[in-house]
Formats: C-alpha cells, sequence, structure tokens
C-alpha cells in the first residue's frame, strides 16, 4: 500500500486545478482517471458542442439573413466541421495532461474504486491519503425502451465523432443538450425532429422561454412532438424507426438519446468507506462538501452540484480554501448559467414564481426584444429581458434573458447580485447606445 498525500478521482473540471495545486506546493498527488483526461467538459461537453455550434449557427444566421435582404447560399462541408470540433477537443485534452504532468501530479489511467476508508485501488495501484476527492461527474442516462439497447444510438459522448450528416435524425429529449444539438444539426442540414415527454421544451425554465425556443426551432426547420413517449425502437437497414405512444411512427438515419444525466459513482464501492449515496446515486454531502466518511469530499456533478462547469470549477476553489482553514460554502456564490441554442438564454438567480414561492415579496418587469433598438437593427428581435427584483429590500433577485448573446450580457445581472446592488444602480447607469446591453437600464426603469 502506497501513501500520498491527496487522492483525486476523476480529471473533471474542479479536480484537475486541485490536483495541480497540491502538487505545485510539493505534496505527492494521485489522480485516477478511467477514461478521457478532462471529463465531460472538454470531451464530450462545452468545448466540443460549442465548437460545433460555432459553425452550425453561422449557417443558420447566413440563411436567416434574408430579412436583411441578403440572400445565401450555404454550402456545409460537414466532414470539416467534425474535424475541427475534434481537433479541438484533442487539443485542450492534450493541455490538461501537459497541465497535469508539468504539476507533477501522477496520473493513473485506471478505473478507481475504495478498499477502505481514505483507501483507494486501480490498475494493481493501492494507495491511501489523508485527503481524497471525489469527482467523477455524469454520464447520460439511457431510457429503457424496449430495442434500443442494441441500436447505434448517440449521446452527447458519440455525438461528435459522426463523420458525415446524416440526412434526417430524431432526438428524444427536450431539455438543453437535445435542444442545443437538435437544432445545430438541423442548421447545419439534417432533418430534425424532436420528442418531448411533456408539453414544452426545457420545463425547468419560465414557460415563456420555452415558447420563444419552440417558436425560434420551428424557424430552423425542427418538428416537436409533446405529450409523447417512445415506446419502441428498431433498427434495421442503416435506419431508426420508432414507435410513439400515440401511435406515430418516425424514421430517420440517425437518433440522439438525451434524456437527463446520472452520477458516475457505481464502480467506486462507497461501501468500503461509509460514504453514502442519495437515492439516485449521487454523493451526499455538508455544505463544506465533506461526505460521512472522515477525510472525503465530493465536488461537481458527482456531489449533485448544478452541473456547470464554472460550479465545478468554483467548488475546487472553495474546497481548496476550506481544506486551507477558509470559509466557504457549497452555496455561496450567485448562480448564472446559460443555454447555447440560438437565440442564447442566459439566467441568474430566482424566477419571479421561485421567489413568491420563498415567500418573498417579489415583482418583476420585462422587455420584449422587439423593442430594443439593437435587437430591431440586426435582426434579433425573437426573445426577451426579465427582471425580478424584491420590493422589500429593491436588491435583484433573478434575471432571465433569451435573445442574442443571452449567455454574455446576463453576466452584468450576475455581478450586480453578487455585490448585492439594487435595481435603482443600474436605472441609474447610462449604457452606450445603440447596444443590447443598452436594454438592461431601461429594463429597470420599467420598475419606476
Amino acid at each position: 500500500m502506497e501513501t500520498a498525500d491527496l487522492i483525486v478521482i476523476g480529471s473533471g473540471q474542479g479536480g484537475i486545478p486541485l490536483a495541480s495545486d497540491f502538487a505545485k506546493e510539493g505534496r505527492n498527488v494521485v489522480l485516477f482517471e478511467r477514461d478521457a483526461l478532462g471529463g465531460s467538459c472538454i470531451n464530450y461537453g462545452c468545448t466540443p458542442s460549442k465548437a460545433f455550434l460555432a459553425a452550425a449557427h453561422a449557417a443558420g444566421r447566413a440563411r436567416q439573413a434574408e430579412k436583411l435582404g441578403i440572400h445565401a447560399q450555404v454550402t456545409v462541408d460537414f466532414p470539416a466541421v467534425m474535424q475541427r470540433v475534434r481537433s479541438i477537443r484533442d487539443s485542450f485534452h492534450q493541455g490538461v495532461r501537459t497541465r497535469l504532468e508539468s504539476a507533477g501530479v501522477r496520473i493513473v489511467c485506471a478505473e478507481a474504486s475504495f478498499i477502505a476508508p481514505r483507501s483507494v485501488a486501480g490498475d494493481d495501484l493501492e494507495v491511501q491519503a489523508p485527503i481524497v476527492v471525489i469527482n467523477t461527474g455524469t454520464s447520460a442516462l439511457i431510457p429503457d425502451i424496449p430495442g434500443l439497447a442494441n441500436t447505434p444510438y448517440l449521446t452527447n459522448r458519440n455525438f461528435f465523432d459522426l463523420q458525415t450528416l446524416p440526412p434526417r435524425l430524431l432526438v428524444i429529449g427536450g431539455g438543453y443538450i437535445g435542444l442545443e444539438l437538435g437544432q445545430g444539426i438541423a442548421r447545419l442540414g439534417s432533418q430534425t425532429q424532436i420528442i418531448v415527454r411533456g408539453d414544452r421544451v426545457l420545463d425547468r425554465e419560465e414557460s415563456e422561454v420555452s415558447e420563444v425556443l419552440v417558436t425560434a426551432l420551428e424557424q430552423d426547420g425542427v418538428q416537436l412532438h409533446f405529450k409523447v413517449t417512445v415506446e419502441n425502437v428498431e433498427y434495421a437497414n442503416d435506419l431508426f424507426t420508432l414507435t410513439l405512444s400515440n401511435g406515430d411512427r418516425l424514421e430517420a438515419e440517425a437518433l440522439l438519446v438525451a434524456t437527463g444525466r446520472k452520477p458516475n459513482t457505481q464502480a467506486l464501492n462507497t461501501a468500503a468507506t461509509g460514504v453514502e449515496l442519495d437515492d439516485r446515486g449521487y454523493v451526499k454531502i455538508d455544505d463544506h462538501f465533506h461526505t460521512a466518511c472522515e477525510g472525503v469530499y465530493a465536488i461537481g456533478d458527482a456531489a449533485n452540484q448544478p452541473a456547470f462547469t464554472h460550479v465545478s470549477w468554483e467548488d475546487y476553489r472553495r474546497l481548496k480554501a476550506i481544506l486551507s482553514g477558509g470559509e466557504r460554502t457549497r452555496h455561496d456564490r450567485v448562480l448564472g448559467y446559460a443555454a447555447y441554442t440560438e437565440p442564447q438564454i442566459g439566467r441568474v438567480g430566482m424566477t419571479l414564481e421561485k421567489a413568491q414561492q420563498a415567500g418573498i415579496n417579489a415583482r418583476s418587469v420585462k422587455l420584449p426584444m422587439s423593442q430594443i433598438a439593437r435587437a430591431i437593427e440586426w435582426g434579433h428581435d425573437l426573445g426577451f429581458y426579465q427582471l425580478v427584483i424584491d420590493q422589500d429590500t429593491d436588491k435583484i433577485l433573478g434575471a432571465t434573458l433569451v435573445g442574442y448573446e443571452a449567455a454574455e450580457i446576463v453576466h452584468v445581472f450576475l455581478d450586480l447580485m453578487e455585490a448585492g446592488a439594487t435595481w435603482q444602480l443600474l436605472e441609474q447607469a447610462v449604457h452606450i447606445h445603440p447596444t443590447y446591453g443598452e436594454a438592461l437600464p431601461s429594463l429597470a426603469r420599467l420598475l419606476i
């Protein structure tokens, strides 16, 4: 049994910097990774998907420029698009290895499991340390649909390995992954249909958000099927046939399954440690990321933290501070996130409904994109900006932005909220004309 100062299981966006920092300080660090270094973000999440969407949205914008008087003939070189995606992914992946090795981290390419509290085994190595950090992330949750298991279906994991553009694509799931990739491949020329179990897409967002996204998807030729489930999947002669609960049968050359995520904790053998899992398999932690086993911590998706790279990275900073005696907790920062459909969705803080459910005397105001000068001028008039405030304190509680580059603009609200600012501070600001950001003080002025 070897000894180390720190064991990290999984090389996600929280585990990488934590392992690197400890190693740079001269500590003995062992990192186990059963798959590609960099976790889901670099290999089949943020990095490849946004590189893919860069091409997809460029094609979509060119086609939709007709309303500006521009008539473009768009030709998509799909193999070149995907090769660029993979080259960026591979470059980032190699950068992770270089970072870890240059810091002095010992990388063990093997699946790790606990053999005792704070003792881990993998690839004929057994090592113990006073601190163990679980950073194993999540993977695609595959529904138990008859006929699906033995077919060459796609998930976000293998989607970016596509070599040719499928003439038709079926998507099961109306969440963020399904919409981003579904809209993206539709804009690149694939006839796309999305199957949604509920009555709207992105059902975690406000209904107005869902309505805008449906309009945008339909403009791209995407067909949506609501309030149905897939009863059976057949695959023969390179063709998928899906039977829906309403009796409809859909055919396509490719099928993307995007029905949720599950934690990668099955192989950890947590029973050997006392680490507890919830009923879905996520690691249970307290506000300081500590599990039920002394010295064992969990961060990121595996601990059911919000499934965003920036949250995982902040988890690293939080845990590092905690291990150094500092006061950080898992909920001590304002949460913002985005969806990279077009139009984009930028979200931060509470919705009006959530605020009212929490007993807050809240109020919201909304400004349609169709009333924003820059949006009218550029032809990006689909969407809206919405602001939620506490009427008792005047503090900003949250914002929902649906529009062009909303993922960038939402940071204004994120920073104001982190600073504890009131809506009056935004109302008094003089933003540049004509910009999308100019509309933010206008939005706040609706509260006067």
